[in-house]
């Protein structure tokens, strides 16, 4: 087995030679007699120090070495002390820019939730007083129409009506950015809140040739949410489904019950998500295809209010998707519990 070198001070001191060049003590061809005496001295079996060397050599005794040791340690030392100060006095600066970005991201971020909420208001009230009279004119109620003008006010109207909802949407957004997404949970039948969803979405699917498929049981218990909130989350994910999915497909709203909560699982046979990519469907204003050519519209706001409401009821959503197959939307919901008399 090698002989191990002791450990003593000069271990610790790097650059222990030019240092003692460096102030005087040594000069330079000393330095490398003494190295190479070193090497000398390892070949036979017999590893020293450096120091042991200049000794052995007569060029230092171990007072002035001892010394030279300890003056460099206390300059290590305090070279120590001043970076690990300079380390501080960085980090605390880079905390402080941190902090201040934060500041400001979160100011921005308040100002274009009042931005978007401020913006909302104002188009809803004309756009109030355009569907009013849009309504009217349809309903003949200022003077008849013939067929043509009928066509023409009702591709007027679902504009309307679509504006509206985008409006809606951003309203709620605004809310949900503000912290001000409120929830009046209670009792929630399934079964009349997915009837009422159908009937509106139904005929999307039937204008686009999609089938329209239900998988719930009828005896299924209710569950704890607010019916609003929770009726608009299922509607944005069929219509999402619906949206993505070609001519031909299927969309199925399936709810499952697993001991004290069911999962609603929105399904499609679409076109899919690349899996580098799932998490960005969660980002508000985000379109994955950004491009102005977009082959589908809309605001990018849907998923993003989906998540907000769905975390509000405590739960979480998450998404299983595979190109050109399809995509399931899913989240649980907690059974109501009975109420005691």
């Amino acid at each position: 087995m090698d002989e191990q070198v002791p450990l003593t001070p000069e271990v610790l001191v790097p650059r222990l030679g030019d240092q003692l060049v460096e102030v005087g003590l040594l000069t330079r061809q000393q330095l490398e007699q003494a190295l190479d005496y070193q090497v000398a001295q390892g070949k036979l079996g017999k590893p020293c120090l450096l120091g042991q060397a200049l000794m052995d050599l007569g060029f230092l005794d171990r007072v002035v070495l001892d010394r030279a040791i300890t003056e460099q340690i206390i300059r290590l030392r305090s070279a120590l002390v001043n970076a690990n100060k300079n380390l501080e006095i960085r980090v605390e600066q880079r905390t402080a820019e941190l902090q201040d970005a934060l500041r400001k991201l979160s100011e921005l971020n308040q100002l274009k939730a009042n931005f978007i909420a401020n913006i909302s208001h104002e188009l809803r009230t004309p756009l109030t007083h355009i569907r009013g009279y849009l309504e009217l004119l349809h309903a003949e109620a200022l003077g008849e129409l013939n067929e043509g003008q009928k066509s023409s006010l009702e591709v007027s109207l679902r504009s309307a009506n679509r504006l509206q909802n985008l409006i809606d949407d951003l309203i709620l957004f605004s809310q949900a950015s503000r912290g001000e997404l409120t929830l009046q949970l209670k009792p929630v039948d399934l079964n009349l809140l997915i009837s009422s969803i159908l009937t509106r979405t139904n005929p999307k699917a039937v204008e686009r040739s999609i089938a329209l498929n239900l998988e719930l049981d009828p005896s299924l218990p209710p569950v704890q949410a607010d019916d609003e909130k929770l009726s608009w989350v299922i509607s944005q994910l069929l219509d999402n489904a619906i949206k993505f999915t070609p001519s031909g497909g299927v969309v199925t709203l399936q709810i499952l019950r697993n001991d004290s909560m069911v999962t609603l699982n929105v399904c499609d046979t679409g076109i899919g998500i690349p899996p580098e990519r799932e998490k960005e469907i969660f980002e508000p204003f985000h379109q994955l295809d950004g491009s102005a050519t977009r082959r589908y519209g809309g605001t990018g706001l849907g998923l993003a209010l989906v998540k907000q409401i769905v975390e509000a009821h405590g739960s979480l959503i998450s998404v299983v998707s595979v190109p050109d197959q399809g995509t399931t939307f899913s989240f649980p919901l907690l059974l109501a519990h009975p109420v005691l008399s």
